[in-house]
């Protein structure tokens, strides 16, 4: 597994970790009164899994997996990866810093404007990979 895929799946894996607590912690708070400002926390909880933990473990896995260039060895330039990688985890912790705040729009687009260029970014590498499914008679499917 190439070191962008196993950056992108543990980076995944610590804000799996950390949505994970943020929502149990909030869990705990219905029944026992922890703090008035526990209910801050959820669009944290939801940007770090929704963003943070499931797409980014995407990425990750399709920088993988998605066919080599011809020669077998190339995956394309990684600079749009890495790019894609640091705009991503901006993105994710500007709109989650936002809910935290309470109320931040401008902060909150800004951190969806890095998750979307971090796509276009990805997109930049992974789509010349992107191979057609061939159907042939020999698959006996035609």
């Amino acid at each position: 597994m190439p070191l962008l895929s196993r950056l992108y799946i543990r980076t995944a894996a610590l804000y799996f970790l950390a949505g994970f607590t943020a929502g149990a912690s909030m869990l705990a708070h219905k029944g026992v009164f922890l703090h008035p400002l526990m209910w801050r926390l959820l669009p944290l909880h939801i940007e770090f899994l929704l963003f943070g933990w499931t797409f980014q473990f995407a990425l990750g896995v399709a920088f993988w997996i998605l066919p080599r260039f011809e020669g077998g060895a190339s995956r394309g330039p990684e600079a749009p990866v890495w790019l894609a990688y640091v705009l991503l985890n901006m993105g994710v912790l500007l709109v989650a810093t936002a809910g935290l705040q309470g109320d931040a729009p401008m902060l909150t687009l800004v951190g969806r404007a890095c998750e979307a260029l971090a796509v276009v970014s990805f997109a930049f590498n992974a789509w010349p990979r992107v191979k057609p499914f061939r159907v042939g008679a020999h698959d006996g499917l035609v």
